[in-house]
């Protein structure tokens, strides 16, 4: 039998990440997602937002890190993903992931989690829940 994950329903961790324009230059880099939105000041202008606006993998990203680095930590994996974008995050933010445990499986490493992405001015821009699995190291899955 697998051994439970070391959590408490309640238990929160964060992590923050600072979006610059050389980040965004970097993911596109990576990712080939070039929209005009992300680079071009006068495209942007003429949209809702105004301004130039970061990739939503920014805000999905820090959760990938929050996850993987904090908690439930390394070995961690993603089940199932389900969020929401509710707000953009512009050029020059800092993002701040939260993670709320919400269950904790009692028999195998599997946790679910409440998750929030907030904008420096407070706003939030991602919602939603999570059911992550932790490998331990020498245990089956």
């Amino acid at each position: 039998m697998t051994r439970p994950l070391e959590l408490a329903v309640g238990q929160v961790a964060t992590r923050s990440l600072e979006v610059t324009a050389e980040r965004v230059r970097m993911y596109a880099d990576i990712t080939g997602d070039r929209n005009p939105l992300h680079f071009d000041e006068g495209f942007a202008a003429m949209t809702p937002f105004g301004r130039l606006v970061a990739h939503g993998g920014f805000a999905t990203g820090v959760l990938h890190a929050l996850v993987a680095e904090e908690m439930p930590g390394p070995g961690t994996v993603f089940l199932s993903q389900n969020w929401k974008f509710t707000a953009p995050v512009f050029i020059g933010d800092t993002i701040t992931a939260t993670a709320e445990v919400a269950s904790v499986h009692a028999s195998k490493p599997v946790c679910s989690l409440r998750i929030r992405v907030d904008r420096d001015d407070g706003e939030t821009v991602l919602e939603g829940e999570a059911w992550c699995y932790r490998f331990v190291v020498g245990e089956a899955p």
